[in-house]
Formats: structure tokens, C-alpha cells, sequence
């Protein structure tokens, strides 16, 4: 790749664009001079100059191909999962030994001693910092970020002035949880200690989203935002690097996004199914925390019903930010809509890809519609709206249903930081809200529950997918979890970053077990998650699965004590 060709990839000057191609090359080159960007046999992404993209961006290209963005997934104990009974049992005390734990988040503080060994080493064996320019020291075929290897950081470890040799730091603290959570070193003043304690790390500090998708999406300016396809390297890094030193991984994602179908078909969920099948490969995700917060509207429109009206209260300083409705197949679905001061605009009738620029008279908004009957990943319809400047208040939208079909539609609004907690559904459903991926049918998606009342985290996303797959499968500890922050400080974390954090480090002690011991030399994600679920805790008092806990809580000792008994 030319360095021309290498800029365009993180230029704020092209766009990036994720393409599907499916061992099929010539898809790619009907994209002319565009720079390809080859990710593995299944993805590559494609990079434009945004010059040379028109304004009617979602008729020029599918909604489809353009990177959604995610947020952070997190805002407690081992014992609660069964790892120390399990560790009383000679043949399975395990600790995550000759098992690599990939953490793709917000990066690491590597000068924390739960990242270091015994002697004094690190514990990690690279680091792609994706924000750190460089012109040859990127890994494999990313062609940008910088790699730091084990040596380096050793280096670094035992220097006066670490961060001039290895200058890649966690500023938001995320990562570093996350990290600490799966494969911290023992810490016995703070009572913490990370799942697979043993285990080495692979980390890789995703980059912020591009401006230009900042805008397009309006994602505050203050919240953390990373695109679809920088998560989608860091995956495919950790599994290269997982080939290079020759170990099984366990990769975690403590990142979600409300922006899919919520049917687990976006482009990084079906990627993360694709690479969930490889060998010695388990990738576990979190379901996110928008259970309570309003921001999902579901409904099924009766063939005798006309339209069925949806009320969103904007609260005083929303004013700018995107919602999707997604149309079940074959129903056709429009919109009308009533602003907070009376303004109308008469039914917006569906058509094969309509944009719509909306003004209103005595108000400053603007909306921004765009209709595609068919959305490609799904085969839906999509609505997507963007409002800027948008009157504080109660808005209306009647959805009306063009066919004689009983049919179901959603509305989702952003996740997390995205938006405020005082912008919601007036009638809201708590259920369907799990983030992608978490849709995503391959990966184990992880809900969060308190270990000492065994309830479920209040906020925590409730399943199932829209197409009614059993999503979350498990739950494991997520609520005042202690784990290491910056500065060498513990805190109490909750969300269910946490639990899939912690749930990646029980599949590096199954890894530990399979592959590493040779009980089960060639495991996947989806065997992975048969046995977790074989395993179980489960209240007699529930039938499962369930939309809150899926199969029931995370039990690792259980899941040894069948393998033994068989």
C-alpha cells in the first residue's frame, strides 16, 4: 500500500465505508480508485475521498456500509461465578495459564502492577495503540496506528521516563477495568483479582470515530465514540497476534451501539461471528445498559388500524441527535409528525430511497428523513431521522402500516452518552434494547447481575434480538465490582462491561483447560457457549431461557463438574 493510499485511511479527509465481500474480489473493484483495505476473506473496508461524495449520502451508498458507532458499555466477585470452588478441585485449578486475553477498548495503563508478573515483567504481550500515528511500525497490514511489543514495555517498566519509550496510555480508564477485571494479578489490600490471573494480554486502544460521522450521526462532541470498522481491526489484531505467539484467545468487548436492526446483522456482528467460529477463538460482548432508559418504542400495527401514534419527550439540551425506526418485512411503513408547538407535517409516504428535509415555520428545527424500503443487511425498511435543533417538548409521530399485514416496528434512540438519560419514549418497551454486537448470533453476550442479592442490574439490556434469538445468553457479576482504575487506584465499577469482562476470563480458564491441558484441542466460541449454558445457575422459581438472564447465571465450577461427571 502507497503511503497516498495509507493516509486515506485515517484522514479526516475520506470516508470510510465497510464492505462485505465475501471471498469475491470483484466487488471490490467496483469501487475504481478507491483505497481497499482488506481486513480478512470476509471484510474490507473502503475509503473515499469525501469531496467526491454528494450530499445524498444514503442514496449514493446503502445505509449498510456506513461504520455505526459505539460507546463504552460500563459506567464482583470471583466467588459468585465458581472460581474458587473450582480451584479447590486438584485437576482444575486453573488460572488462565498459556491463554491470550484480547481487551479492544480505550487502551491501558501498563505501569499498573496487576499488569505485571511475578518478577516484575509485563504481563502484555503488544499493544496497537490505533491513535499514534507511524509510518512502519503499525502491526501486520493496518498500515496505521504504532505496535509495542512485550520488550518495549518491559523496557518502559523499568525506565525513569516510561512514556517516552512507550507513549501509548489509557486517559479514560475503561480499558484498563476491563483489562484488570479478566486477567489482573492479585491485589490482596483492595480484595481484587482478575478472573484468569495467569493469562497474558493483548491490547489494542481504538481511535476516536471520524468527525465527519461524528456530524453525520450528531454524537456529542464530549462522549467516546469509536466506528465499526477501527473495533473490527482491533479484533482481527488480537487474533493475528494470538496466531503469532501460537496461544488460544478470549477476546472482550465492553462496546455496544443501538444503531442495527438489533437483529444481529450488522456488519460487526456478522464479523464477529465469522471470526467466533475460528479455532481456539472465544469472543464474548456485553448487552449494554439501556434497559430502563426509555430509548426503545416497539409496537405491532393490526391490519384494522390506521396508524398508531408514538410520543418522544426531548429534554432541554438534546438538540441534536439521530433515531432509527426499523419496519418488520413485507409491511411499508410512513410517518406523520407533530412538534412540541403545533406544527404538522402531513404523511411522509414510503418510497424506494426518499430524502427528506424538513423545516419547520415558528421553530428552529430541522429534520433530516431518509427512507429505504429495503435496507441491504436485513431486507427491512429503515427510517432513519437526524434532528438538529430540536424544540424541547413532546413530539408526535403517527406510523402508519401500508399493507393489510399485522406487522411490528422499532424505534431506537442513541445509547449511552450519546444522548441524556432525560430524552425517552413516553411509552417505552424496556425489552430489545441489547446493544449490537450483542445481537450477534456467534459471541457470548453478557448480561450483569449483583452477586449479593441476585438480581439483575437495574439498567442492564433486556433481550431478545428483533428477531426473537436468545440474547443475552448468560449473566455473571456486574454490579459495585472492585477493579483497578487509573493512577493505581480500585474502584467499584457496574455495568455489563464488567460481566463480560469477567466472563472473558472464565472462557480463558475453559481455554486453559481444552487446549492448553489438551482435554478439547479444537474449540470455538459457539462450544464455548454450549458448555456455559450447560452450566448455569438457574432459579427454580424462573422458566428459561428469559429475556433478562438468558440461560441463567454464569457458573464455572458447574460447567467442570459436568465435564467430569461425563
Amino acid at each position: 500500500m502507497t503511503v497516498e493510499e495509507q493516509y486515506g485511511i485515517r484522514s479526516e479527509e475520506y470516508a470510510d465505508f465497510i464492505i462485505e465481500y465475501g471471498y469475491n474480489p470483484q466487488i471490490l473493484e467496483a469501487f475504481g480508485d478507491a483505497v481497499v483495505h482488506i481486513i480478512n476473506d470476509a471484510f474490507a473496508v473502503i475509503h473515499i475521498p469525501l469531496a467526491s461524495i454528494t450530499e445524498d449520502l444514503l442514496i449514493q451508498f446503502s445505509y449498510a456500509i456506513i461504520p455505526n458507532i459505539c460507546g463504552l458499555t460500563s459506567d464482583v466477585s470471583i466467588r459468585a461465578s465458581g472460581v474458587d470452588n473450582l480451584r479447590r478441585l486438584p485437576a482444575f485449578n486453573m488460572f488462565g495459564s498459556g491463554v491470550l486475553i484480547g481487551i479492544v477498548d480505550t487502551g491501558i495503563d501498563y505501569l499498573n502492577p496487576v499488569f505485571r508478573n511475578a518478577n516484575g515483567t509485563t504481563k502484555i504481550i503488544s499493544i496497537w495503540d490505533q491513535t499514534i500515528p507511524s509510518a512502519t511500525a503499525y502491526p501486520f497490514q493496518t498500515y496505521y496506528g504504532t505496535e509495542y511489543l512485550e520488550e518495549q514495555i518491559n523496557l518502559a517498566l523499568i525506565s525513569d521516563n516510561p512514556l517516552d519509550i512507550v507513549p501509548s496510555m489509557d486517559e479514560n480508564g475503561h480499558g484498563t477495568m476491563m483489562a484488570g477485571v479478566a486477567a489482573g494479578t492479585a491485589n490482596n489490600e483492595a480484595q481484587f483479582q482478575g478472573a484468569a490471573p495467569e493469562s497474558r494480554l493483548v491490547i489494542v486502544k481504538l481511535t476516536q470515530a471520524k468527525q465527519y460521522l461524528r456530524d453525520f450521526y450528531f454524537i456529542p462532541r464530549d462522549a467516546v465514540a469509536y466506528q465499526e470498522n477501527d473495533i473490527m481491526w482491533g479484533v482481527q489484531y488480537c487474533i493475528l497476534t494470538a496466531r503469532r505467539v501460537g496461544m488460544p484467545i478470549a477476546i472482550c468487548l465492553g462496546l455496544g451501539t443501538s444503531q442495527s436492526s438489533h437483529a444481529g446483522d450488522s456488519n460487526l456482528s456478522n464479523f464477529l461471528s465469522f471470526v467466533g467460529n475460528y479455532t481456539n477463538v472465544g469472543i464474548v460482548v456485553s448487552a449494554g445498559n439501556e434497559g430502563n432508559f426509555g430509548r426503545h418504542f416497539f409496537r405491532i400495527i393490526d391490519p384494522d388500524q390506521i396508524s398508531f401514534p408514538v410520543e418522544l419527550y426531548v429534554a432541554d439540551g438534546d438538540r441534536n441527535f439521530s433515531m432509527e425506526l426499523w419496519g418488520e418485512a413485507p409491511a411499508r411503513y410512513s410517518v406523520d409528525i407533530l412538534s412540541p408547538g403545533g406544527e404538522y407535517i402531513p404523511i411522509i409516504t414510503a418510497g424506494l430511497n426518499i430524502n427528506r428535509r424538513i423545516s419547520f415555520i415558528f421553530e428552529e428545527t430541522v429534520i433530516y428523513i431518509n427512507f429505504q424500503l429495503v435496507e441491504t443487511l436485513t431486507g427491512n425498511q429503515l427510517i432513519l431521522f437526524r434532528f438538529s435543533n430540536i424544540s424541547t417538548g413532546v413530539w408526535r409521530f403517527n406510523v402508519y402500516s401500508q399493507t393489510n399485514l399485522s406487522a411490528g416496528f422499532h424505534i431506537w434512540l442513541p445509547m449511552g452518552d450519546f444522548i441524556s438519560e432525560r430524552t425517552y419514549f413516553i411509552q417505552s418497551d424496556t425489552y430489545t434494547t441489547v446493544l449490537d454486537p450483542g445481537n450477534s448470533f456467534v459471541p457470548i453476550t453478557v448480561t450483569a447481575y449483583n452477586p449479593f442479592t441476585q438480581n439483575i442490574y437495574e439498567n442492564a439490556s433486556r433481550g431478545y434480538t428483533s428477531v426473537n434469538v436468545v440474547k443475552p445468553e448468560l449473566a455473571a457479576p456486574g454490579v459495585n465490582y472492585v477493579a483497578p482504575a487509573l493512577n493505581n487506584e480500585f474502584i467499584r465499577y457496574t455495568g455489563t462491561g464488567v460481566s463480560a469482562a469477567h466472563t472473558c476470563g472464565l472462557v480463558a480458564l475453559f481455554l486453559e483447560w481444552a487446549v492448553i491441558r489438551g482435554n478439547e484441542e479444537f474449540v470455538n466460541t459457539m462450544i464455548i457457549k454450549s458448555y456455559f449454558i450447560r452450566g448455569a445457575s438457574r432459579d427454580v422459581t424462573q422458566v428459561y431461557p428469559n429475556r433478562i438472564f438468558g440461560y441463567g447465571l454464569i457458573d464455572i465450577f458447574n460447567v467442570f463438574n459436568i465435564l467430569r461427571t461425563l
